[in-house]
């Protein structure tokens, strides 16, 4: 099933971002984590890797034991950071070989220390030019790369942004699957410039159900995701985890309701290798698959 197809036929189609853990423990509580999230019918699954490419093969091993556990197709991340293109080219072979069905193309972060992006000698600095590779060469393989609601942190101004996503989508991109946000105006003014700037596939917005406030403020100053006053004020009124995982995860379901009723074509969720918040907040809501 090609990736655009999961968001043309008028359901809202979901979909399940993990991570490669680092033991075999984690590995185990993942999968028992992903036959919960199963449950949810999603359209398919998708894996990062660490970073500068550190857990690759993890990652596809993931994806493997996740298609098995549950038939779904797979998608796997894949950056530009610290490869050349004949790196690349043998990850896209590899993955293809053990059945990955989707690639979510990116540029990727700067490494660790670093404040700008430097592409190696023989690699990419765009990940227009990483979606380019991959339609021409593995044209087999769906396409997903990522877009920003609060405007990329490196990119100068909003339009310079949206002309790089522009760029992304016309190499080759099936879907757009936004940055977390925690505030759905930002996600529709920013569909709405989509639109307007002649990008016609579907843009998925990304949900992640927080469970803490320290950790809700670390990841939106890492991704520069504005925290309304509300949650801020509703999280920050107890310091019970108990309450304030409560908080987050009504906030994400309020998020998604209202999502489903202004027509997106689907929702990516963000969910750490963990099922208790995401099936908390679907309990009962009819989304996915049929």
């Amino acid at each position: 099933m090609s990736l655009a197809s999961h968001y043309t036929d008028g359901t809202c189609a979901i979909s399940f971002e993990l991570f490669p853990p680092k033991t075999p423990q984690g590995l185990q509580t993942l999968l028992d984590n992903v036959r919960k999230l199963t449950e949810f019918k999603p359209a398919y699954f998708t894996c990062t890797y660490g970073a500068g490419g550190s857990s690759q093969s993890t990652t596809l091993d993931v994806l493997s034991k996740v298609r098995e556990l549950t038939d779904l197709p797979v998608a796997s991340h894949l950056t530009c950071v610290g490869s050349t293109v004949q790196q690349l080219e043998d990850y896209l072979n590899k993955a293809t070989d053990c059945g990955t069905d989707y690639i979510v193309a990116l540029r990727g972060d700067p490494p660790k220390g670093e404040t700008e992006f430097q592409a190696v000698q023989g690699g990419f600095r765009y990940a227009n030019e990483l979606v380019e590779l991959i339609r021409e060469k593995f044209s087999s393989l769906g396409i997903a790369v990522a877009g920003y609601p609060e405007v990329h942190q490196e990119a100068v101004d909003a339009k310079t942004d949206l002309d790089n996503l522009k760029r992304k989508v016309d190499a080759g991109a099936d879907i757009i699957i936004t940055q977390l946000f925690y505030d759905n105006a930002d996600y529709y003014r920013f569909r709405d410039d989509c639109v307007a700037a002649g990008i016609n596939v579907p843009v998925v917005p990304g949900i992640l159900p927080v469970t803490n406030f320290a950790q809700a403020q670390r990841i939106a100053s890492m991704c520069k995701a504005g925290i309304p006053d509300s949650l801020r004020t509703a999280m920050t009124d107890s310091d019970d985890a108990d309450h304030q995982f409560k908080i987050g995860v009504e906030h994400a379901r309020m998020q998604t309701v209202d999502l489903v009723e202004n027509g997106v074509p689907g929702i990516h969720y963000y969910v750490l290798n963990k099922s208790a918040a995401a099936e908390s907040l679907l309990d009962g809501m009819q989304l996915g698959t049929a």
